[in-house]
């Protein structure tokens, strides 16, 4: 068995540790394998395969984009070249919606008479991009919610009350911009999705037409159980098996960064990795 971590979050996104200090810490945990995956953006992914070079991990560049659908799609991109102008565009565009919604949720929150302003927000995100999470922060800093968890289901969750939908890139468009960059595209936490296993693969034939590389079948999200289901479905579909724990660091407590998977199991070559 090796470590590996193929989908974890910094403070670009909503993770609350720096690209280098991740590195540092799939080093500490003994990860052989890694790729930062932040929300939306590539800009902490240089830094982060600097340090990875530095600390003499292997390292992919990495994104998790959520695409247009009617509930969660998730798309993970690997191995895509960082300096490829229409990637860059792709996801400026993603951001620009980002943007938007923010300031959208922002004025229902203080329609129903939060005090909270978009500095307050940004001072939870830092340096990275804005999203739902340091909403949820900003508003336990203020008293408002005692948790993340009372953040989500009455202010911003999908039945919360200040809950605005993000505009994004169709599924389609998604998955051809990871592979024009020259990546490969992969369904982050298929039980987000669909947690029923029987309509599961139906969504793997249509995104596979779409040109689908993998699954994330190992995930801080699926049981034992859920992982073996995965796996099968993966297989019977011809799409890649990946590993990642979705870790947050503070935002997400409980999702423990690294995961052990079988040292044979993961496509290292196509990912452009020489083990």
């Amino acid at each position: 068995m090796i470590r590996v971590d193929m989908h974890f979050h910094s403070t670009c996104s909503d993770g609350s540790d720096s690209p280098e200090a991740l590195a540092r810490l799939a080093r500490k945990r003994g990860c052989a394998v890694v790729s930062l995956t932040d929300h939306d953006t590539m800009e902490g992914v240089p830094a982060f395969l600097t340090m990875c070079r530095r600390l003499g991990l292997r390292a992919v560049s990495g994104v998790e984009i959520s695409a247009e659908y009617s509930g969660t799609l998730h798309i993970l991109g690997y191995n895509y070249d960082i300096d490829h102008a229409d990637f860059q565009r792709a996801l400026k565009t993603i951001q620009r919606h980002r943007d938007e919604r923010n300031v959208k949720i922002l004025a229902r929150l203080n329609e129903f008479g939060i005090p909270l302003t978009m500095e307050d927000v940004q001072r939870e995100a830092g340096v990275g991009v804005i999203g739902r999470p340091h909403f949820a922060f900003a508003l336990i800093r203020r008293g408002i919610v005692h948790d993340m968890m009372s953040a989500f289901s009455e202010y911003l969750g999908r039945s919360g009350q200040a809950y605005v939908h993000k505009v994004s890139l169709s599924p389609e468009a998604t998955i051809a911009a990871i592979r024009d960059a020259g990546g490969v595209a992969v369904l982050a936490h298929p039980v987000q999705t669909c947690a029923d296993p029987k309509k599961l693969p139906e969504i793997l034939r249509w995104l596979k037409s779409l040109g689908l590389w993998g699954v994330e079948c190992y995930s801080g999200h699926h049981d034992p159980a859920q992982v073996e289901e995965y796996k099968q479905l993966a297989a019977a579909h011809g799409l890649e098996v990946t590993a990642g724990s979705d870790y947050h660091g503070r935002g997400r407590p409980g999702y423990h960064f690294g995961i052990a998977v079988p040292e044979t199991m993961l496509p290292w070559a196509r990912l452009g990795i020489r083990m």
